[in-house]
């Protein structure tokens, strides 16, 4: 726990200058296909056919608390949520071996996919790289992204969520550069 406390706060006081704006509220929602924690396909175009919206979130990893609790309070809300309808998404750039830790600190029972490439990052415009500083600092407290994310190129997302509608377009966007603010389930579920 004194581990997290340190991260937290160190991360808290570091500054990270994104070029990244995400999208906008009425945007179109960029089309994907991947595989998702339980070998599922998934297809927005498909998932908007068989619901009313796709909640699709952008998380940088299992050693992210800030991350975890989101994820737990997307989990502890699941009912509320997929009983309006919505297929929740998380996306994150960390391995499947990563992805199956992140389910077991948070119990996450929804759609998980590991962006590799980061080609769903790159379309919703929330990719960033590590400044090679940053990096090293991250490792001395232990958080190691290259086996975190089975590469060594150091890319994380801004932690997002996009509600996207039926007719694809974005319905909700929480896009914040500040990695500690995430949407909130009430705003999330307003729009659904």
């Amino acid at each position: 726990m004194k581990k997290l406390i340190l991260i937290a706060c160190f991360i808290f006081s570091a500054t990270v200058l994104f070029a990244q704006a995400g999208l906008k509220k009425g945007d179109t929602a960029p089309a994907f296909t991947a595989v998702d924690n339980s070998g599922k396909t998934l297809n927005l175009k498909a998932l908007l056919k068989t619901n009313k919206a796709v909640v699709l979130f952008f998380y940088r990893g299992q050693w992210c608390p800030y991350c975890n609790k989101h994820i737990q309070q997307l989990q502890d809300s699941l009912q509320l949520l997929t009983g309006k309808g919505a297929y929740v998404v998380g996306v994150t750039p960390e391995t499947a071996e990563n992805i199956d830790k992140t389910i077991v600190k948070t119990k996450a029972s929804f759609s998980m996919v590991s962006d590799k490439g980061y080609a769903i990052m790159k379309a919703y415009d929330v990719n960033y790289v590590m400044d090679p500083t940053m990096v090293t600092k991250y490792k001395g407290y232990g958080v190691d992204l290259e086996a975190n994310n089975g590469n060594t190129d150091h890319v994380l997302p801004v932690p997002a969520t996009y509600v996207i509608g039926k007719d694809g377009k974005l319905v909700f966007v929480h896009f914040d550069k500040d990695y500690r603010k995430r949407a909130s389930i009430q705003s999330i579920l307003n729009v659904l």
